[in-house]
C-alpha cells in the first residue's frame, strides 16, 4: 500500500482535479479485495452513500498498533478508502484517536471537491476509525 507521505507527495505534483480524480481511482485499484465474509452489516460504515467496510484490527496493550481493511463498491470511494487506510493503518490507538485525516484531505485539495455525499461519508469512515482507536487507548 502506498503510504500517506507519498500520497501527500504524489499530490503536490498535480494541479487540475482530473488529475487529482484518476489518481484516486488508482488508489483505490491498487487496495486489496475484502472478502465477502467480511462485507457485514457489522463491518458496514453508516453515513455513506456507497456502501463502504471497514475492518479493524486489535493488538493487545494499553496502547495497542492497530490495522485496518476496508472496501468500497465504488471506484472514487475505494480510492478514499486507500488513503484513509494509508493515514492510520499500522498506527497506535493513541496516534489515530487524536489525528483528524481530514486535515490532510484539506491539504491536498480533495475535500473541497468532493460532493456533500462523499465529504459526508468520508467522516463518517473518519469518526468511526477514530472512536474505534480511542475505545481501545482507554
Amino acid at each position: 500500500m502506498t503510504s500517506i507521505d507519498q500520497i501527500i507527495d504524489d499530490f503536490a505534483f498535480m494541479d487540475d482535479w482530473e488529475d487529482r480524480y484518476r489518481y484516486v481511482i488508482e488508489l483505490g485499484k491498487a487496495l486489496p479485495d475484502l472478502s465477502e465474509d467480511k462485507r457485514t452489516a457489522e463491518n458496514k460504515v453508516n453515513g455513506c452513500a456507497s456502501q463502504v467496510w471497514l475492518v479493524s484490527h486489535t493488538e493487545e496493550g494499553s496502547d495497542p498498533l492497530m490495522t485496518f481493511e476496508g472496501d468500497s463498491d465504488a471506484h472514487i470511494v475505494r480510492g478514499l478508502v486507500a488513503i484513509v487506510l494509508a493515514a492510520y493503518s499500522g498506527k497506535r490507538a493513541s496516534e489515530i484517536a487524536a489525528t483528524d485525516v481530514i486535515d490532510i484531505f484539506n491539504r491536498i485539495g480533495l475535500v473541497e471537491n468532493l460532493s456533500t455525499q462523499r465529504a459526508n461519508g468520508l467522516r463518517s469512515m473518519v469518526k468511526r476509525i477514530r472512536d474505534e482507536a480511542a475505545r481501545a487507548a482507554a
